[in-house]
């Protein structure tokens, strides 16, 4: 309701994709009203991304601070891969979440040379599985951390090498750094993502997640068209682009 009221009285629409437009134009908002410009987000990301290799003492900071959380950045020095997960959905709570965590312990053993971190919800109904699947002792390669704030959270996604989630925003943050997503939810609310490719739905189905984290792991052709696939929400020029059309 509030999006809506706020869409009745704006004189401008600044759309993130052509899809978005065309979902505006069925409200019947004027076309002379709306600019598809990509999203503000991945111009912040980006640009907290630069700030990052920019400045030696921030990464210095982070690295530390991640290590005090309970993961050590530089068991990535030499190559090693990481796989960053995330999840809290409602609709995956109970067994979706339990074929889940399934589905990531059988990866954490099929592959004990990759590392795999779990920031995880603070919410007891994604907490328990986890303790149910993993007790007390995960796998070595396995961390799991509390949740972390969007800096650090953006350092370790930058240094990841695919992304698990059934998250919303990630769909569109981790392709702007090149990672592929694989989306542990049996829909999405961003379509683009889907058809441009840099993400793909798997469900909370154990063989699906295991199969399609497999091929982006062992097959590097495959990765590579999931990593360079353009990202549909945008180049980090949104607000660039939001300037010039009130401007």
């Amino acid at each position: 309701m509030n999006r809506q009221l706020t869409g009745r009285i704006a004189t401008y629409d600044f759309a993130p994709t052509p899809l978005s437009r065309q979902n505006l134009l069925k409200e019947n908002v004027s076309k002379e009203k709306i600019y598809v410009t990509g999203n503000t987000v991945i111009d912040a990301l980006h640009w907290v991304v630069d700030k990052l290799k920019s400045s030696e003492s921030m990464q210095t900071e982070l690295i530390a601070f991640l290590k005090n959380a309970g993961y050590d950045v530089k068991r990535l020095d030499n190559g090693k891969k990481l796989v960053l997960i995330t999840g809290h959905r409602r609709e995956n709570f109970g067994d979706g979440f339990i074929s889940m965590c399934s589905a990531i312990k059988a990866l954490n053993l099929k592959y004990p040379d990759v590392d795999f971190v779990y920031p995880m919800h603070l919410n007891p109904n994604v907490r328990k599985p986890i303790h149910e699947v993993f007790s007390e002792t995960p796998p070595d390669n396995m961390f799991f951390i509390e949740p972390l704030d969007y800096l650090p959270f953006v350092f370790l996604m930058e240094k990841s090498y695919l992304v698990l989630t059934d998250s919303g925003g990630i769909q569109e943050e981790a392709p702007g750094l090149g990672k592929p997503v694989l989306v542990m939810r049996n829909t999405t609310e961003r379509p683009e993502a889907l058809d441009a490719g840099t993400v793909k739905l798997v469900g909370t189905d154990f063989d699906t997640i295991v199969s399609e984290a497999s091929k982006l792991i062992d097959d590097s052709d495959h990765y590579h068209v999931m990593s360079h696939a353009i990202n549909p929400y945008g180049d980090g020029k949104a607000c660039p682009r939001i300037l010039n059309a009130l401007f």
